[in-house]
Protein backbone atom coordinates (compact mmCIF):
# COMPACT_ATOMS: atom_id res chain seq x y z
CA UNK A 1 0.00 0.00 0.00
CA UNK A 2 2.84 2.34 0.87
CA UNK A 3 4.18 2.22 -2.86
CA UNK A 4 0.91 2.89 -4.57
CA UNK A 5 0.57 6.18 -2.40
CA UNK A 6 4.19 6.70 -3.14
CA UNK A 7 3.59 5.99 -6.93
CA UNK A 8 0.12 8.15 -6.82
CA UNK A 9 1.71 11.09 -5.16
CA UNK A 10 4.39 10.51 -8.01
CA UNK A 11 2.35 10.18 -11.26
CA UNK A 12 -0.48 12.59 -9.81
CA UNK A 13 2.39 15.08 -9.49
CA UNK A 14 0.70 15.97 -6.01
CA UNK A 15 4.56 17.82 -4.63
CA UNK A 16 3.97 20.48 -7.60
CA UNK A 17 -0.04 20.41 -7.25
CA UNK A 18 0.80 21.36 -3.03
CA UNK A 19 3.20 24.41 -4.57
CA UNK A 20 0.55 25.78 -6.29
CA UNK A 21 -1.78 25.70 -3.73
CA UNK A 22 1.03 27.61 -1.58
CA UNK A 23 1.22 30.07 -4.33
CA UNK A 24 -2.62 30.64 -4.32
CA UNK A 25 -2.64 31.22 -0.59
CA UNK A 26 0.47 33.63 -0.29
CA UNK A 27 -0.32 35.59 -3.58
CA UNK A 28 -3.61 35.86 -2.65
CA UNK A 29 -3.51 36.78 0.89
CA UNK A 30 -1.13 39.49 -0.75
CA UNK A 31 -3.97 40.06 -3.45
CA UNK A 32 -6.42 40.49 -0.47
CA UNK A 33 -4.62 43.47 0.94
CA UNK A 34 -4.75 45.35 -2.46
CA UNK A 35 -8.15 44.77 -3.30
CA UNK A 36 -8.67 46.31 0.02
CA UNK A 37 -6.66 49.58 -1.21
CA UNK A 38 -9.03 49.12 -4.30
CA UNK A 39 -5.53 48.87 -6.23
CA UNK A 40 -5.55 48.00 -9.81
CA UNK A 41 -3.89 44.48 -9.68
CA UNK A 42 -5.80 42.69 -6.77
CA UNK A 43 -6.54 39.38 -5.52
CA UNK A 44 -6.82 37.48 -8.94
CA UNK A 45 -3.61 39.11 -10.62
CA UNK A 46 -1.39 38.46 -7.40
CA UNK A 47 -2.49 34.84 -7.50
CA UNK A 48 -2.06 34.38 -11.06
CA UNK A 49 1.13 36.06 -11.11
CA UNK A 50 2.56 34.33 -8.22
CA UNK A 51 0.78 30.66 -9.23
CA UNK A 52 2.74 31.31 -12.83
CA UNK A 53 5.98 32.11 -11.25
CA UNK A 54 5.82 28.81 -9.28
CA UNK A 55 5.27 26.83 -12.22
CA UNK A 56 7.20 27.98 -14.54
CA UNK A 57 10.11 27.87 -11.64
CA UNK A 58 9.34 24.02 -11.29
CA UNK A 59 9.47 23.57 -15.04
CA UNK A 60 12.64 25.49 -15.88
CA UNK A 61 14.26 23.56 -12.84
CA UNK A 62 12.91 19.87 -14.30
CA UNK A 63 13.80 20.85 -17.75
CA UNK A 64 17.11 22.18 -17.28
CA UNK A 65 18.33 19.24 -15.63
CA UNK A 66 21.94 18.93 -14.19
CA UNK A 67 23.82 20.69 -16.89
CA UNK A 68 21.09 23.71 -17.90
CA UNK A 69 20.18 26.90 -15.89
CA UNK A 70 17.41 27.50 -14.42
CA UNK A 71 18.16 31.00 -13.78
CA UNK A 72 17.42 31.95 -17.51
CA UNK A 73 13.73 31.13 -16.74
CA UNK A 74 14.26 33.37 -13.57
CA UNK A 75 15.49 36.33 -14.96
CA UNK A 76 12.70 35.80 -18.00
CA UNK A 77 9.93 35.72 -15.13
CA UNK A 78 11.32 39.05 -13.53
CA UNK A 79 11.26 40.76 -16.89
CA UNK A 80 7.82 39.71 -17.84
CA UNK A 81 6.34 40.87 -14.49
CA UNK A 82 8.21 44.15 -14.44
CA UNK A 83 6.60 44.37 -18.06
CA UNK A 84 3.18 43.93 -16.47
CA UNK A 85 4.00 45.97 -14.04
CA UNK A 86 4.86 49.04 -15.74
CA UNK A 87 1.16 48.84 -17.26
CA UNK A 88 0.46 49.54 -13.84
CA UNK A 89 2.12 53.27 -13.33
CA UNK A 90 0.58 55.92 -14.20
CA UNK A 91 1.65 59.52 -14.32
CA UNK A 92 -0.67 62.39 -13.90
CA UNK A 93 0.81 66.05 -13.84
CA UNK A 94 3.15 66.47 -11.35
CA UNK A 95 2.81 63.28 -9.52
CA UNK A 96 3.22 59.21 -10.10
CA UNK A 97 0.69 56.86 -8.77
CA UNK A 98 0.74 52.93 -9.11
CA UNK A 99 4.26 52.52 -8.27
CA UNK A 100 3.15 50.22 -5.14
CA UNK A 101 1.23 48.20 -7.14
CA UNK A 102 4.21 47.27 -9.60
CA UNK A 103 7.02 46.82 -6.55
CA UNK A 104 4.15 44.37 -5.15
CA UNK A 105 3.52 42.44 -8.65
CA UNK A 106 7.16 42.22 -8.16
CA UNK A 107 7.61 40.58 -4.99
CA UNK A 108 5.03 38.36 -5.65
CA UNK A 109 6.66 37.16 -8.71
CA UNK A 110 9.86 36.47 -6.38
CA UNK A 111 7.05 34.69 -3.88
CA UNK A 112 6.21 32.56 -6.68
CA UNK A 113 9.88 31.77 -7.35
CA UNK A 114 11.11 31.37 -4.17
CA UNK A 115 7.85 28.49 -3.47
CA UNK A 116 9.39 26.95 -7.29
CA UNK A 117 12.65 26.64 -5.71
CA UNK A 118 11.40 25.02 -2.69
CA UNK A 119 11.87 27.85 -0.38
CA UNK A 120 8.69 27.74 1.52
CA UNK A 121 9.65 28.84 4.81
CA UNK A 122 11.28 32.24 2.93
CA UNK A 123 8.63 33.19 0.68
CA UNK A 124 5.85 32.61 3.81
CA UNK A 125 8.52 35.35 5.94
CA UNK A 126 8.41 37.20 2.29
CA UNK A 127 4.39 37.40 2.34
CA UNK A 128 4.15 38.22 6.00
CA UNK A 129 7.07 41.30 5.16
CA UNK A 130 5.03 42.50 2.48
CA UNK A 131 1.82 42.69 4.20
CA UNK A 132 3.30 44.35 6.97
CA UNK A 133 4.85 46.99 4.62
CA UNK A 134 1.76 47.59 2.54
CA UNK A 135 -0.92 47.89 6.02
CA UNK A 136 1.79 48.78 8.83
CA UNK A 137 3.78 51.50 6.89
CA UNK A 138 0.66 53.42 4.97
CA UNK A 139 -0.77 55.47 7.56
CA UNK A 140 3.17 56.45 8.41
CA UNK A 141 3.39 57.58 5.19
CA UNK A 142 0.15 59.61 5.01
CA UNK A 143 1.43 61.29 8.80
CA UNK A 144 5.00 62.28 6.95
CA UNK A 145 2.93 63.05 3.44
CA UNK A 146 0.45 65.73 5.71
CA UNK A 147 3.58 66.98 7.37
CA UNK A 148 5.09 68.01 4.20
CA UNK A 149 2.00 69.37 3.05
CA UNK A 150 1.45 71.31 5.83
CA UNK A 151 4.65 72.86 6.28
CA UNK A 152 4.63 73.48 2.31
CA UNK A 153 1.65 75.24 2.85
CA UNK A 154 2.88 77.41 5.65
CA UNK A 155 6.02 78.38 3.81
CA UNK A 156 4.12 80.06 0.91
Amino acid sequence: MNEWFVQAVRDLRLDLLALLVLAVVLGGAIGVERELQQKAAGLRTNILICIGATLFTVLSLEMAGPTGDPARTAAQIVTGVGFLGAGTIMQSGSGVSGLTTAATMWLVAAIGMAIGFGAVLEATGATLLVLLVLSVLKPIERSIEARGRSRAGSAD
